[in-house]
């Protein structure tokens, strides 16, 4: 798939701190919200993604780092609309990786395409049978 990405490495490096900022902002006021573990789950899983991405953008290309969030993206499991909270992870994931796509100006169609490619809840990605405990699904990024 060809991506055209117009950011160079320095502004995906700055975007990336900024969004990582709000997502520990947002874990030091976890406290204050109805479900504190969940919502510190969530943006420290946002976090992890923010900063494994910002350090792939210091050693490669652009458009490598955002093929990476693609491959990523499209590796994780649907969980959207599950209120399990043993899900909250792969929905801060899932949340990281699409603010991404907003900030580097990736085009929807791309993003839905790689979306509708996505495994459901429990398959592993392109097999389609159920992943153990210690299997793929949890462990992106």
């Amino acid at each position: 798939m060809d991506v055209k990405v117009v950011l160079s490495s320095d502004e995906i490096i700055r975007g990336l701190k900024h969004y990582r900022r709000i997502a520990k902002q947002d874990v030091l006021r976890a406290s204050e919200t109805t479900d504190p573990e969940a919502f510190r789950r969530h943006a420290e899983a946002r976090r992890e993604v923010y900063a494994a991405l910002s350090e792939l953008a210091e050693h490669e290309l652009p458009g490598d780092v955002v093929a990476e969030a693609l491959r990523q993206y499209q590796a994780l499991p649907f969980v959207t609309g599950s209120e399990d909270p043993a899900h909250v992870e792969l929905k801060g994931r899932e949340n990281a990786l699409e603010n991404f796509f907003l900030m580097i100006g990736l085009e929807p169609k791309v993003r839905r395409e790689v979306r509708s490619q996505r495994p459901a809840l429990g398959t592993e990605p392109g097999l389609g049978h159920a992943v153990g405990a210690e299997g793929g699904a949890s462990q992106i990024v």
